[in-house]
């Protein structure tokens, strides 16, 4: 059976639509999983699928049934919020315009993902499943680095880092350590997905617009393109990452076995979340999550459709079309001396996917 890793961005409540994606992969039963990276909500979605695979699996039950009904019942969860923006911009008005800090205006930390996470998600059994492999990413707020959270680090606090913005919630704390939403320094970390796996295909659910038709002129609108603009930054970075990787195995500038090409796939929302702004990230309108998961749904049956038998033999994505631009040094890979020696290569991989 073809094997995925899923690599799955943030995005506030837009992360519906990557609910529809999975929902399909799941339901289309032609696809087999090994790594699965996310970050805020793409975190929540990771989780979500792994939890629910994992402990169907453990009571004999059909996992990816297990896994939709958990995706499910998370999201049925989420709807019942409400805004969740409503009380910062409550308190805005009331002040003019200015602006509390959470530790302000919600004093004792209160999350309502917190309780959510409790009630659905088994991290131990997340951990103890044998074949997947779930990676949470957040940022660390005194250096502004990537953490990955896996395996017995992957706990609700994880989670809650990954999908902590700063204007709403208190820093997560893990071992003493204060972290913020993962989107602001990777968003999703793919490394892990390409250093600790051994499939050599990513799928991409993306939910931040690369392009956007107009120019942004109102005040909402800049601010929206803005954080499309800031949570798509690490994206492009590991994108030209892989586009380099891909050149040096094609030119034979490597040659370890571990050293393999990458196969980038992409879904996208593309036309159905242009008619939700940024803005409506924050709000839990179930109309509105109900109508992106059936998007998600009919994008993810739509790339089935098409590039189903690429999988495990090409990439479905131009990566220099999509996501390259004019930083990128012109200098042929033949001139370059010496291979990487493979020792070197993985903490060099790392280190370069990363940006640092």
């Amino acid at each position: 059976m073809p094997l995925l890793n899923l690599a799955l961005q943030g995005g506030g409540s837009h992360g519906a639509f990557t609910w529809g994606v999975l929902d399909a992969l799941l339901a289309d039963g032609r696809v087999d999983f090994e790594g699965i990276s996310g970050t805020s909500a793409g975190a929540l979605n990771a989780v979500a699928l792994a939890s629910g695979w994992a402990t169907a699996q453990s009571a004999g039950r059909d996992p990816r049934e297990g896994a939709r009904e958990t995706l499910a019942a998370v999201w049925n969860r989420v709807s019942a919020w409400g805004s969740l923006g409503r009380l910062p911009q409550q308190l805005m008005r009331m002040l003019g315009g200015g602006m509390l800090s959470p530790y302000q205006s919600n004093p004792l930390g209160l999350n309502p993902l917190r309780d959510l996470l409790a009630a659905e998600i088994d991290f131990v059994a997340i951990a103890a499943h044998p074949h997947l492999k779930v990676f949470v990413s957040a940022t660390h707020v005194n250096t502004g680095r990537a953490v990955v959270f896996t395996g017995p680090r992957l706990d609700a606090r994880a989670v809650l880092a990954s999908a902590c913005l700063p204007l709403l919630f208190h820093a997560v704390e893990i071992d003493g350590e204060p972290y913020w939403d993962g989107g602001y320094s990777v968003n999703p970390a793919l490394s892990p997905l390409l250093g600790d796996c051994a499939c050599a295909d990513v799928l991409l659910v993306q939910i931040n617009p690369l392009r956007i038709a107009e120019t942004p002129r109102t005040t909402a609108e800049i601010q929206d393109r803005i954080g499309e603009l800031t949570f798509n930054a690490s994206l492009l970075t590991q994108m030209r990452a892989i586009d380099f990787i891909n050149r040096l195995v094609a030119e034979g500038g490597v040659s370890h076995p571990r050293c393999r090409a990458v196969h980038v796939h992409r879904v996208d929302g593309g036309s159905a979340l242009e008619a939700y702004p940024a803005s409506t990230k924050g709000s839990a309108d179930a109309v509105m999550i109900q109508r992106l998961c059936e998007a998600g749904r009919a994008a993810a049956q739509a790339w089935l459709r098409e590039h189903y038998a690429a999988i495990g033999e090409r990439s479905t994505v131009d990566i220099a079309r999509d996501y390259l631009d004019d930083t990128r040094m012109a200098v042929p890979l033949r001139t370059v001396a010496k291979p990487v020696r493979p020792p070197l290569f993985r903490p060099w991989l790392a280190r370069l996917l990363r940006g640092s």
